[in-house]
C-alpha cells in the first residue's frame, strides 16, 4: 500500500500491486484513495463526475436509489380484490349509520383526490387511484348512488387524461403514467357518468335547500329525505358533498372541451375552469367543519400530512393490493400527496389550463413558439403540457387548421401565394415540416427532457439545411416554365433556407440558456457559456435581420417603381426592433464574457481547475452536441481562448457593453409598448445591464481586488444573464 502521509498531503504516489488481489497480464490493482480525495475536495455540492465510461445514466443504473416511483412495494395485506372484499375492506353500505356513511364517502372523495394528484405527479396508477377497491369492482357500488356516480366520473376522468397524454406521447417523460396494468379504466355505463352525477347533484341541492328552509323556519315546499341523520350537521355535509361532486363534473367538462379539434372548446373550457376553482375554494372551506364534526380521537399532530379533509383514514383503499402487477421493478410502498397539497396541485393545474385556453390561436410560427416558451416559465406539470401539445399539433397541422408548409412560408415572410406552390410536395420540404412539428412537441416537454432533445435535433436542422440546398438546386434546374415561376421558386428557396438557419441558431440558443435554468453550469464555466451564447446570438441576429431585409425589399419592389427603389436605397435604413432586442442580448453576453475573462486573467478568479477535467475537456462536455452539429461553423475551444486571452479591465472601461445594452433597451420601450411580456423582458435587461455596469466600474476603479472583497454572480433579475455582486466579507 502507499505511504499514508504522502496520500494525506495529496501527492501522487507510486503504489505497489496488492499481493492479496491477483493481477492479470494487462491489469493491476492500485490504491486510488489520493485521487478520490482530491476529486472529492474539487467537486462542489450538486456536481457529478462525467466521463466517457461514467455518466448519470450509468450511476443511476448501478445504484439502488429506492425511488417510490420505481419501487412499488412487495408487502401486501390481501392477495386479491375478492379476498379484501370478503374481509370487509370495502363494505357497502359503508356504515348503517347514515351520518357515518356520509362522512366515509367524503373521506373516499378526498383520498381519491390525493391519489389522483400523486398519479399526475408521476406515481403509478395501480398504487394511487386504483388502490380504491370500489373502483376495482364497479358493479358493487350500484346500490349506493352517491358513491357509484362519483367513482364513475373519477374513472372516466382518468381515462380521458390517459388518452390525452398517450396521444401526444408526453408520457415518455413519466413512462409509468399511462400504464394501466389491466385495471378497469373503462366500465359499462361510464359514458352515462354525467347524467348519473347530475341526478345525484340535483337531489343534494334539494336536500340543502330543505335544510336551509328548516333552519330559517320557512315552510318546506316538498317532502325530501335528508342526506344523513343528524339535522344539525345536514347543511355542512350537503355543502361538503356538493362542492366535491361539482368539482368532478366541471373538471371532466374541462378535459373534454379542451380535446375538441382546432381549439373550438377553449372558451367553454375556460368557464368550467372558473367553476372548478370556485368549487376547490368551497372544499377548502369545508375542511374546518369536517375536522371538528368528527375529530374525536384524532391528534392535531400530523394533520397536514393527512389525505382527507377530516384527518381520518379512509376505508376501501389498499395501496399494496396491485403491487404484484404494478410494475416490472423491485417493489416498494408509495407516499401520497396530502389532501391540501392535492388541492393546491389541482389549483395550479387549472391555472395552467386557463393560460392554454387564453391562447389567441395565432397561426404565426413565432407567436406559437413564444406562447410555449412563456407557458413553460410557469413550470407546468405533465397533464398541462400534454394539453398544450394537443392544442398546438393536431393532424400534422398547427392548431389543427394551418398546414405546416403554410406556417413555414408565413414565418419565412414569403408572399401569401407561396403556400400553394408545388414545392411543398418535395420530399425534403415534407421532412422539414416534420422537423418543425417535432420542435413544437419538444418545446412542450419538461425542461430537462427538452434540453436533451434540443441538443439532439440540432444536427437534424443542420442536415436538413444541406438537403434543402441540394433539393432546391435540383428543383430549380427542372423548372422549364415561365420566368415568373422561376422567380417564385427562387424566392421560396432563398427565404426558407435563411429561415432554417435562423431556427437552427434559435434552437442552439434555447439549448444553452436552459442550462442556467437546470443549474448545469459551474461559475467557473460561465465565461465559456457566455462566449458561446455571444457567438450564437451574432449568427441569429444576422439571419433574422437578413430574413426581414429580404421581405422588406420584396414589398418595396412590389409597391414602387424602379426609380423610387433607387431613391429609397439612399435613405437611412431602420433596424427592426426584434433585431435591436437581439443586439441587446449580444452586448450583455459580451459584457459578462469579458468581465469574467478579465477576472480570470488579472485576479485569477473563476478558473477551471481540477484533478480530473481540464478546461478544454469541460468545454467539450458542455458543448459537445453543438460542436458535433457545427453550430456555428468554426466555433471551437481555441477560438474561445483566443477571444478571452487578452481581456483586461482597462479595455473594458473604455468600451462598456452594459451601457450600450441599457441604451438600446430604453430606446425600444416605444416599439414594444403594446407587448407586456417584451416590456418585462426589457426592464430585466436594463436592470442586468445597470447593475453590471456599476459592478464593472467599481472593479475597474479598485484595480486589484482586496482579499476582503468577494465577487459573485447571481441570477436575481434575469434567469439567463447573471449580475455581478461585489461585497466585503
Amino acid at each position: 500500500m502507499a505511504d499514508k502521509s504522502a496520500v494525506e498531503r495529496g501527492r501522487d504516489v507510486k503504489v505497489p500491486i496488492s499481493p492479496s488481489i491477483p493481477s492479470g497480464n494487462d491489469t493491476a490493482w492500485v490504491d486510488v484513495s489520493s485521487i478520490l480525495r482530491r476529486a472529492s475536495d474539487d467537486i462542489q455540492s450538486d456536481e457529478l463526475i462525467n466521463g466517457e465510461n461514467f455518466n448519470l445514466f450509468a450511476a443511476m443504473s448501478a445504484l439502488e436509489i429506492m425511488d417510490p416511483k420505481m419501487d412499488s412495494g412487495i408487502v401486501s395485506t390481501y392477495y386479491s380484490v375478492d379476498e379484501a372484499i370478503d374481509n370487509g375492506a370495502a363494505p357497502i353500505p359503508l356504515s348503517f349509520d347514515r351520518t357515518t356513511d356520509t362522512q366515509c364517502v367524503i373521506d373516499i372523495m378526498d383520498h381519491l383526490l390525493s391519489c389522483e394528484a400523486t398519479w399526475h405527479k408521476g406515481g403509478s396508477l395501480a398504487q394511487t387511484v386504483f388502490s380504491c377497491i370500489y373502483l376495482l369492482r364497479p358493479e358493487r357500488t350500484s346500490s349506493h348512488a352517491l358513491l357509484h356516480s362519483f367513482c364513475r366520473v373519477v374513472r372516466t376522468t382518468c381515462n380521458a387524461v390517459v388518452s390525452t397524454v398517450s396521444d401526444v406521447r408526453t408520457n415518455e417523460e413519466e413512462d409509468l403514467f399511462v400504464m394501466a396494468y389491466g385495471l378497469p379504466l373503462k366500465a359499462d355505463g361510464d359514458e352515462k357518468c354525467l347524467s348519473m352525477l347530475n341526478a345525484v347533484e340535483e337531489t343534494l341541492a334539494r336536500q340543502l335547500k330543505a335544510c336551509k328552509a328548516l333552519s330559517s323556519k320557512r315552510r318546506v315546499l316538498e317532502d325530501i329525505e335528508p342526506l344523513q341523520g343528524n339535522l344539525d350537521f345536514e347543511e355542512g355535509f350537503c355543502r361538503a358533498v356538493l362542492c366535491r361532486l361539482r368539482f368532478r363534473k366541471h373538471f371532466y367538462h374541462v378535459l373534454t372541451c379542451m380535446r375538441r379539434p382546432q381549439g373550438k372548446g377553449l372558451e367553454v373550457a375556460k368557464k368550467h375552469i372558473f367553476s372548478c376553482l370556485s368549487e376547490l375554494d368551497s372544499m377548502l372551506k369545508s375542511e374546518e367543519f369536517l375536522r371538528h364534526t368528527y375529530a374525536c380521537g384524532i391528534s392535531e399532530d400530523g394533520l397536514e400530512d393527512k389525505t382527507t379533509a377530516s384527518g381520518r383514514q379512509p376505508i376501501g383503499f389498499d395501496s399494496t393490493l396491485n403491487s404484484r402487477s404494478a410494475a416490472p421493478t423491485p417493489p416498494r410502498a408509495i407516499k401520497l400527496l396530502s389532501w391540501k397539497r392535492a388541492v393546491n396541485y389541482f389549483q395550479k393545474l387549472l391555472h395552467d389550463l386557463e393560460i392554454i385556453c387564453s391562447n389567441s390561436l395565432d397561426s404565426v410560427f413565432e407567436s406559437a413558439l413564444r406562447f410555449v416558451v412563456d407557458f413553460q416559465k410557469f413550470e407546468p406539470d405533465l397533464v398541462a403540457r400534454a394539453h398544450i401539445q394537443h392544442l398546438l399539433v393536431q393532424d400534422g397541422k398547427l392548431y389543427g387548421c394551418e398546414p405546416i408548409f403554410s406556417v413555414i412560408c408565413k414565418a419565412a415572410l414569403l408572399p401569401e401565394g407561396a403556400k400553394n406552390h408545388e414545392l411543398q410536395k418535395n420530399e425534403t420540404v415534407v421532412q422539414l415540416g416534420q422537423l418543425v412539428v417535432n420542435l413544437l412537441r419538444v418545446l412542450c416537454t419538461n425542461t430537462a427532457w427538452q434540453r436533451r432533445k434540443l441538443g439532439k435535433i440540432l444536427q437534424d436542422w443542420r442536415i436538413i439545411y444541406v438537403q434543402l440546398e441540394l433539393a432546391f438546386r435540383k428543383e430549380f434546374g427542372e423548372i422549364t416554365s415561365t420566368s415568373t415561376d422561376q422567380n417564385m421558386c427562387l424566392k421560396i428557396c432563398k427565404h426558407i433556407l435563411i429561415w432554417v438557419e435562423e431556427q437552427t441558431y434559435s434552437v442552439a440558443l434555447r439549448f444553452l440558456v436552459l442550462g442556467f435554468e437546470l443549474e448545469l453550469y459551474a461559475t467557473s464555466e460561465y465565461c465559456m457559456v457566455y462566449w458561446y451564447i455571444y457567438v450564437i446570438l451574432i449568427k441569429l441576429t444576422e439571419k433574422t435581420h437578413l430574413r426581414m431585409m429580404l421581405s422588406n425589399e420584396s414589398r418595396r419592389r412590389k409597391s414602387k417603381k424602379k426609380r423610387d427603389i433607387v431613391n429609397d436605397m439612399g435613405k437611412d435604413y431602420q433596424i427592426p426592433p426584434t433585431v435591436l432586442l437581439l443586439q441587446c442580448y449580444i452586448y450583455v453576453a459580451e459584457g459578462l464574457m469579458m468581465m469574467l475573462a478579465s477576472l480570470r486573467n488579472e485576479n485569477k478568479l473563476f478558473l477551471c481547475v481540477g484533478p480530473f477535467n481540464t478546461e478544454q475537456e469541460r468545454f467539450m462536455q458542455q458543448f459537445e452536441l453543438l460542436q458535433k452539429a457545427f453550430v456555428p461553423d468554426h466555433a471551437s475551444y481555441f477560438s474561445y481562448r483566443e477571444t478571452i486571452s487578452n481581456a483586461r479591465f482597462s479595455t473594458l472601461s473604455m468600451h462598456n457593453c452594459f451601457k450600450d445594452a441599457q441604451k438600446i433597451a430604453k430606446g425600444l420601450h416605444g416599439n414594444f409598448a403594446n407587448d407586456p411580456d417584451r416590456m418585462v423582458e426589457l426592464r430585466r435587461i436594463e436592470q442586468v445591464a445597470e447593475h453590471n455596469a456599476v459592478a464593472l466600474n467599481l472593479v475597474c476603479r479598485l484595480g486589484t481586488l482586496e482579499p476582503s472583497l468577494k465577487i459573485s454572480f447571481e441570477f436575481v433579475h434575469h434567469p439567463h444573464f447573471a449580475v455581478a455582486s461585489v461585497k466585503r466579507s
